[in-house]
């Protein structure tokens, strides 16, 4: 089995590395007015995890959307986690990033579930319903236990 690290930087460099498993891992670091975001994606089999840390505001994300889809389409998957320990802030495109990711994942038949959302996170979550969607969990051997 094969897989491969794409890395990117500030400059937008790229290194790729081949490994055994069967796992395609991105992490991206970038810097838009001030703030710096981090995304790295992770598949294993047919289940992305996303790990984000920084503002999931409007200004990052179009971006995170444009990489959570292009993986999930390429990959077929059918388990979406969504790694949110590392948020700093939220908003109502932070929101839209979530649920448009709801409503593909579901499209295909597929489960989407939010890990190690801290508090304050976690109550933005609440009052818009997300939790009525998705399943809030401390981490992945919650999931696996479901």
């Amino acid at each position: 089995m094969e897989g491969i690290i794409l890395r990117f930087g500030e400059r937008n460099r790229c290194n790729l590395n081949r490994g055994a498993a069967a796992m395609l891992a991105a992490l991206w670091h970038w810097s838009r007015e001030g703030q710096v975001v981090r995304l790295e994606l992770k598949v294993i089999k047919d289940t992305l995890l996303v790990q984000i840390g920084g503002e999931l505001d409007i200004l990052a994300a179009d971006r995170i959307r444009q990489e959570i889809d292009r993986v999930m389409q390429a990959r077929k998957i059918q388990k979406l986690i969504l790694d949110l320990e590392e948020i700093s802030f939220m908003d109502s495109a932070g929101l839209g990033v979530i649920l448009g990711r709801y409503k593909k994942i579901s499209a295909v038949g597929g489960k989407m579930y939010i890990v190690r959302a801290h508090p304050g996170i976690r109550k933005i979550l609440e009052l818009a319903g997300v939790h009525k969607l998705v399943t809030l969990c401390q981490d992945e051997k919650e999931i696996i236990s479901l």
